[in-house]
């Protein structure tokens, strides 16, 4: 049996043994996929005991918080988008060695492009934070050709770097990119994304809501009751808000068809997924 598992720290709440085990269903494809707790410090000792396991043969894995940047550093090969971001979430165990790619960015543009119905292209867009969140996905966003993008941040410094890591992408695909303190955002903006931990902390909204344009895209990369109250602040404001569930069933996909070799149908599993969510 392939094996493939989600290892982070916690990860017992990880929707994506669920989201897998849908995509295999609804593929014909035959795998197995779990969780795997791994210790602070110890990342490195729980990839070699999931590829050690006897009862498969391990192909890849999910990598989630804190280990992502730990996941970059164990990977022998990178893909473009995981070398910007300086963090992977996906891991596939291939011949010659372990190979590392960065899914969220990528997640995030087809769940803004296909299923929130929202065009990126053209766009102003306001990306608040500057962590490894905002690292994963700030690629894949340039990439969709928004015409302006402003990475706002508490700290300006950590805005600053991640914007001139950036700065060569942002050239190449003509968007004006700039760097700005959370609490002096200017103008207003068609797409805003909230990839600091305000709501994983259960804290404000990071920035006032001057910054939504009316009928703007307010997303935030957190979904379940972490993601109530920005969007609460987004529809406050005028704003389309989206939590991060369709986020998180977007980059699955990219990782599974990374590992099959097909392409898992979203739109259903994020439908089914929706449902059970809502229903707690």
């Amino acid at each position: 049996m392939d094996l493939y598992c989600v290892m982070g720290n916690p990860v017992e709440h990880s929707r994506s043994p669920w989201i897998h085990a849908r995509f295999a269903e609804l593929t014909g494809q035959a795998l197995s996929y779990g969780r795997r707790l791994a210790p602070i410090g110890g990342f490195a000792d729980a990839v070699a005991a999931f590829r050690a396991d006897p009862s498969g043969t391990a192909r890849g894995c999910n990598v989630t918080v804190p280990f992502k940047f730990d996941a970059a550093a164990l990977a022998q090969h990178l893909t473009p988008r995981a070398t910007l971001a300086h963090a992977v979430n996906v891991l596939s165990f291939r011949g010659d060695g372990i190979h590392g790619d960065n899914s969220d960015g990528i997640g995030l543009v087809n769940d803004i492009a296909l299923n929130a119905g929202v065009a990126i292209r053209g766009s102003e867009l306001l990306l608040l934070g500057a962590g490894g969140a905002a690292a994963g996905v700030l690629g894949p966003l340039l990439e969709a050709g928004p015409r302006r993008v402003v990475v706002a941040n508490r700290t300006l410094a950590k805005a600053i770097a991640l914007v001139q890591r950036h700065a060569a992408l942002a050239l190449q695909h003509h968007v004006a990119l700039e760097a700005q303190e959370l609490r002096a955002v200017p103008g207003t903006f068609d797409v805003v994304v909230n990839a600091t931990a305000s709501s994983l902390a259960g804290g404000e909204v990071p920035v006032d809501g001057s910054v939504l344009k009316p009928g703007a895209l307010a997303i935030d990369m957190m979904y379940g009751p972490a993601a109530a109250g920005f969007m609460a602040w987004a529809r406050a404001h005028g704003a389309l808000p989206r939590d991060g569930l369709g986020m998180l069933v977007e980059q699955a996909a990219e990782a599974f068809e990374t590992w099959r070799g097909v392409r898992p149908p979203t739109a259903t599993v994020l439908a089914e997924l929706r449902a059970i969510v809502d229903a707690k």
